[in-house]
């Protein structure tokens, strides 16, 4: 299974990094977001479980963070070490053009179930679930960095 969501934003760079590298507040912004736990570590390398909502079907996984910092635009990768999608890789990327950042999450995922596992991971968990919680995601972290969000400040600070 492999799914891409890309998403346009305007905003800064800066900002949008911020809001996707902070996952223990994920489910302050976020509202499809249950909760964020970190296990171990912190920063740019740190373990956490993580619980999301797709409608009314909850879904909980656990994973390794790592932010790569060392190229003209962050890179944070995430590897599932446990739950349904253990052994999933997923990344975040970022490109600047025009003042516009272009946000693209890949997700990378071979079942390990025999028979229909890639069928389920195909046609069930990319497009219902891994697309659609990550394009949730990326429009909410959009609305936020575009100041169109009456929670949040476009940095990411909550609006008094």
């Amino acid at each position: 299974m492999q799914t891409a969501n890309v998403v346009k934003m305007s905003g800064e760079l800066d900002h949008i990094v911020a809001l996707a590298v902070d996952t223990e507040r994920w489910p302050v912004i976020l509202p499809h977001y249950r909760w964020v736990t970190l296990l171990d570590g912190g920063g740019n390398h740190k373990s956490v479980e993580m619980a999301a909502r797709r409608g009314r079907f909850p879904v909980k996984w656990r994973a390794t963070q790592d932010v790569e910092r060392d190229g003209p635009a962050p890179i944070i990768r995430f590897h599932h070490i446990g739950g349904v999608t253990k052994g999933m890789d997923v990344a975040w990327t970022f490109e600047v053009e025009n003042g516009v950042v272009s946000v693209r999450i890949d997700h990378d995922f071979t079942a390990p179930w025999p028979l229909v596992g890639q069928q389920v991971a195909d046609r069930i968990i990319g497009p219902h679930f891994v697309e659609a919680i990550a394009g949730k995601t990326l429009n909410t972290i959009k609305a936020i960095v575009e100041d169109r969000d009456d929670r949040f400040c476009p940095d990411g600070s909550p609006r008094t």
